[in-house]
């Protein structure tokens, strides 16, 4: 599919997602907000893709929704809004549940529904420079793109709370500190450090991250006994797959860590 709002590049199993819209700080339209839904379903679907990043273009990762397009379209805003999130909270959905471990590369602000996306993301990497801010409660609305979901998990309902109501920007180091952000690396070095752990995680067990990343999200609503069942489901599903005959079978022979194929 050719993209108009969005940037999309395959190297090593690696799929580099950047949204480009930078004269407008790479806002979410409608029309970035359908081509980010139909990269998350190309990108699921594509077996040569092992790993995801997501950037943005220019001096911000996302600035959340197009408010522009709010004010366009205030005489039908809740059917607006509610088109909108149907293909950004698509995205995540597909992107949360995928296979493929997926990282944001955060290089500038992230705020509102880019925060919202940032935080969605496996791991999140951030230049030093970025700085991230709910930014919802200063045009009356309430959040979106998953962060009522993982904030409270990251941060604690307080202090989720408090990011809400205040819009208190938090730097990179900030974000690291509260364990929102995986990484942070100086700005010149965001690319270079994305790209070593994107391949890295491209040449990994990729069945095997997918379960991982599904139990580990239904983990914070599940019974012990039922989590635990859910657990002893997908290590006997993993015990199918050739990766985990290739790994285990080099380990019991002391073998260097064979190269997994995804399969």
């Amino acid at each position: 599919m050719a993209y108009q709002r969005l940037t999309l590049e395959r190297a090593a199993n690696v799929a580099t997602l950047t949204l480009n819209r930078p004269e407008a700080y790479n806002a979410l339209d409608m029309a970035m907000g359908r081509e980010l839904f139909q990269a998350s379903l190309e990108l699921d679907e594509d077996p040569d893709v092992r790993c995801v990043v997501i950037t943005g273009a220019g001096r911000a990762f996302c600035a959340g929704g197009d408010v522009k397009a709010f004010v366009d379209n205030l005489g039908r805003i809740g059917q607006h809004i509610k088109e909108l999130t149907t293909y950004l909270h698509g995205a995540i959905s597909r992107f949360c549940r995928s296979d493929k471990p997926v990282i944001m590369a955060v290089n500038g602000v992230a705020a509102g529904g880019g925060f919202s996306l940032a935080l969605s993301g496996d791991l999140v990497v951030a230049a030093e420079s970025a700085r991230f801010t709910m930014a919802y409660s200063k045009i009356a609305a309430t959040p979106d793109g998953s962060s009522s979901y993982f904030l409270p998990r990251l941060v604690g309902v307080r202090r989720a709370l408090e990011l809400y109501f205040t819009n208190r920007p938090l730097t990179a180091q900030e974000a690291l500190a509260w364990g929102m952000v995986t990484r942070v690396v100086p700005d010149a070095e965001l690319r270079g450090a994305v790209d070593a752990l994107a391949r890295e995680l491209a040449q990994g067990p990729s069945k095997a991250f997918g379960a991982a990343k599904r139990l580990l999200h239904q983990s914070t609503w599940e019974s012990l006994e039922t989590q635990m069942e859910a657990e002893a489901q997908a290590i006997a599903a993993c015990g199918h797959t050739e990766d985990f005959r290739a790994g285990v079978t080099a380990f019991a022979e002391k073998k260097p860590a064979p190269t997994f194929r995804g399969r």
